[in-house]
């Protein structure tokens, strides 16, 4: 029998940024925080050990509406957040373009008025024509176009009226946690070169070899369990442990971007309350709101686009969004990635986390929440004996694996419902580059309206609801029987209601600038 669970495990994690230290608060506090104190004698002891000379991109980040549960868990004041991270409320996503130049539609954070319970697509069906799917069954649609917060200042922290992410400034969110770590949170940092891994003979990791800042030796460092979170590079799972890397440019082509920072012309410009994503020939915009300035990049497949053409064509909306002399004087810079995932995410003592586990394109944003679901996933298994570890990887690799086709899944559903006709947006509608689980979806609701039944697991990233806000913000509408009278009459009556409540909330709600600056005088 397996002995009981050690009196402290000692976690080291490898690499800093937004994923280690989150996921270092994450551990720390689920194991070592009681009701605000942290424990004389911790169970899981937590140290950083993070090169002083690695860069944070810092183009602006978008956040799920977890990261506030995430943020409440590791005992950080939201007003504090607001206050040092630049950040502004994210209620969805916003696209331009994807369906034919001149579309738009929302995906947004809330759900759809009866949601689980009741199912209004059906019922909205009969008006398509007359009234956007968000706009039907939420009011975040409206509010939120219009620039809407969606909280009210005097409210407690992490207290929504509508649902809420987070656009952030990642270099500040990662100093932030820093500080919050190491102030509040008893987690050790050690700032330090990794220069090698060294395996044991059963192949697990032994011990690292860094070069502590400012000093010319090198130093060991040994735990039981290791988290690689040095992106995309994957000096743990990916270098050391050699866990293969899947591949998924045949299904997602994106493997380039080019971002910039672009500054606002007064302080008193409105702020985005979505972030903004338009198609462009071959590739997409994305258009993040911040207090002081907007993050903006171009995603785009280098098969189909040169990094010429890439450079022209976000010069191109920088001058329609920004103006001829910003856009000319831009320095974007350029980042490459190979769109794929790890072979599983937990390998003998070591657990990748972040871009180190995965990483495909920043559309819709999941790159901070798998951050989040993997500490939290982590934290759920800690502390455990070694001997247990490899029960812990397969139920956690598992998990892992069907959250990635997942996303897989629901981002190639924005591009096979497009009607753009360039040679990038055609091939993203050939067949054989759509997986067949997302086939067969297709073929099913155009009868059947998306509902959680329509999914082999439970534990969803996305919920049905965010397919259908994209099938039918896509145009791509369900032919079904009508509604019973009785479901009829519920719609109208969650229809009405929505409509009382947007009145309502339009009256009460700050835009997202006033509500900045009312936190920002918050005792």
């Amino acid at each position: 029998m397996p002995s009981c669970p050690p009196a402290k495990t000692e976690v080291l994690i490898v690499g800093g940024g937004a994923a280690g230290w989150l996921t270092a608060a994450v551990l720390s506090a689920t194991h070592n925080l009681d009701e605000g104190v942290l424990a004389q004698q911790p169970r899981v002891q937590v140290t950083v050990l993070e090169s002083p000379d690695v860069p944070t991109i810092g183009v602006g980040e978008g956040t799920w509406p977890s990261m506030r549960q995430t943020l409440k868990l590791i005992g950080l004041s939201e007003t504090e957040f607001f206050r040092c991270c630049d950040v502004s409320a994210k209620q969805g996503s916003l696209f331009v373009d994807w369906l034919k130049p001149g579309s738009s539609y929302l995906h947004p954070f809330t759900l759809p008025s009866g949601w689980p319970e009741f199912n209004l697509a059906a019922c909205w069906l009969p008006f398509a024509t007359d009234i956007a799917f968000a706009d039907a069954v939420t009011t975040q649609y409206q509010l939120s176009r219009a620039g809407f917060a969606p909280r009210l200042p005097q409210a407690p922290d992490y207290q929504p009226v509508l649902n809420y992410g987070y656009h952030l400034n990642a270099g500040k969110f990662t100093a932030l946690l820093q500080r919050h770590c190491q102030d509040k949170l008893g987690v050790r940092y050690i700032p330090a070169h990794l220069k090698e891994v060294v395996l044991r003979g059963d192949g697990a990791i032994d011990k690292l070899l860094a070069m502590p800042a400012g000093r010319n030796d090198l130093a060991a460092y040994q735990a039981d369990l290791y988290v690689d979170c040095t992106g995309m590079q994957s000096l743990l799972l990916g270098q050391a442990l050699k866990t293969p890397l899947n591949s998924v440019k045949h299904i997602l082509f994106n493997d380039r971007a080019l971002a910039v920072q672009v500054p606002y012309p007064d302080a008193q410009t409105p702020i985005a309350s979505n972030t903004i994503s338009t198609a462009q020939h071959s590739g997409w915009v994305w258009d993040i709101g911040l207090p002081t300035r907007r993050g903006v990049g171009f995603v785009y497949a280098s098969d189909y686009c040169s990094d010429d053409e890439a450079d022209a064509c976000l010069r191109s909306y920088l001058t329609q969004s920004a103006g001829a002399e910003l856009a000319a004087a831009a320095e974007p810079r350029k980042l490459q990635f190979q769109p794929g995932y790890r072979n599983g995410c937990w390998q003998q003592n070591c657990v990748a986390v972040g871009m180190a586990a995965g990483f495909i394109e920043p559309l819709e944003a999941s790159a901070l929440a798998l951050v989040e679901w993997s500490a939290k996933t982590l934290a759920a298994a800690l502390p455990l004996d070694v001997a247990l570890y490899p029960l812990a990887a397969a139920k956690m690799n598992r998990t892992f694996l069907r959250h990635w086709q997942q996303i897989i899944e629901f981002l190639k559903l924005h591009y096979v419902l497009s009607e753009r006709d360039t040679p990038y947006w055609r091939a993203h509608r050939e067949t054989a580059s759509i997986p067949q689980t997302l086939q067969d979806q297709l073929q099913l609701w155009q009868q059947q309206v998306p509902q959680p039944l329509d999914f082999a697991y439970q534990d969803l990233l996305f919920p049905a609801a965010s397919y259908q806000y994209v099938l039918y913000g896509m145009g791509a509408l369900t032919q079904t029987l009508a509604a019973k009278p009785s479901q009829q009459a519920k719609a109208r009556a969650l229809f009405a209601q929505n409509y009382q409540d947007l009145t309502k909330l339009q009256q009460l709600l700050p835009d997202n600038r006033q509500l900045l600056q009312q936190l920002a005088m918050k005792n």
